[in-house]
């Protein structure tokens, strides 16, 4: 065998031992599932009180859209409740005392005059046997009379209506539209609402995205929050290995500055394959057909994560590449 024969032969085999050894995990980087945080209704952004990179407490404020309108609404709404409130009350009552007051003298006066012209006319009809007056005189006597007890009748009957409250058509009417004004007071302090958002749940203000001042669409992001409980690890491993795994597994997941690997759950599990990812594609990965798998840590141990931070995934123990 010749020299050059020699060399042709020895050479495969030392560039297979310059290849760099295959990793004993699976690569990897770090995800986080946002929470965008938004108005569902469109203004000025007023206020900011946050800014990226800060951490926030539940229900902490973020910021504030311009509200002029709705706190003008609102503002009427509570007035327009108001009258509904006092026409309800209104209508279980009866009329006013000085009313009643009134009713109640002309009641009296009426029974005084009743009781006269009952005098008169029994008065007046021995006068007629004797012969003093006519039959025309005591008709018109007697129709006095009748006239008085009518007019009592009237008055006592005018008196237990203004007792009474309103019919229980109307009443039933004036509490409906109460409970509708209430209703539309909901709605404006709800708009109102809208306009001063304040954090959904604990966690790392990731980004904002308008400056005071600027204008905001309705349902547009002004910030988003990142829980600790959202942070995930997306890795890609073979399809040889990817029937060994299950959902609930444990997996360590290392990343340059941890101090030691960070366990964590897998909870998701691709059910079709894919081309390597360019982002993790190397010489040391050389798979072309891989599954995407992802893995939660403990909230306390994702902080110690970073979206965007490459890692790499070892097998809990037990497990095996």
């Amino acid at each position: 065998m010749s020299r050059i024969q020699t060399c042709c032969a020895v050479l495969p085999w030392l560039l297979a031992a310059c290849q760099p050894a295959a990793a004993p995990g699976w690569s990897g980087y770090v995800e986080g599932d946002y929470v965008y945080v938004s108005s569902a209704l469109g203004g000025t952004l007023s206020q900011l009180q946050v800014q990226a990179g800060a951490q926030v407490s539940q229900n902490q404020p973020l910021f504030a859209l311009e509200a002029e309108n709705e706190q003008a609404a609102r503002l009427e709404a509570q007035a327009r409740l108001a009258r509904s409130t006092a026409q309800l009350a209104n209508s279980e009552k009866g009329r006013r005392r000085d009313e009643i007051a009134v009713v109640q003298a002309q009641l009296q006066q009426a029974s005084t005059q009743a009781r006269l012209a009952a005098s008169e006319l029994a008065r007046q009809e021995p006068l007629l046997q004797q012969g003093f007056v006519s039959a025309a005189r005591l008709e018109d006597v007697r129709a006095a009379e009748r006239q008085s007890r009518a007019r009592v009748d009237e008055l006592a009957a005018q008196l237990r209506v203004a007792q009474l409250p309103a019919r229980p058509d109307e009443r039933a009417a004036a509490a409906a539209e109460t409970d509708a004004a209430r209703q539309v007071l909901r709605q404006s302090a709800w708009r109102e609402a809208q306009k001063n958002r304040t954090a959904p749940a604990s966690g790392l203000v990731a980004d904002t995205f308008f400056r005071v001042g600027e204008w905001v669409a309705p349902g547009q992001p002004v910030l988003s929050l990142l829980p600790p409980g959202q942070v995930k690890v997306r890795f890609f491993v073979p399809e040889k290995v990817v029937g060994a795994l299950q959902l609930g597994a444990a997996v360590r997941i290392v990343c340059d500055g941890c101090a030691a690997p960070v366990v964590a759950r897998i909870t998701f599990i691709a059910n079709r394959a894919e081309y390597t990812p360019p982002v993790i594609y190397s010489n040391a990965q050389r798979a072309k057909l891989v599954f995407m798998v992802e893995a939660r840590p403990d909230p306390v141990d994702a902080a110690r994560l970073k979206p965007g931070q490459p890692v790499d995934v070892l097998p809990g123990a037990g497990g095996a590449p």
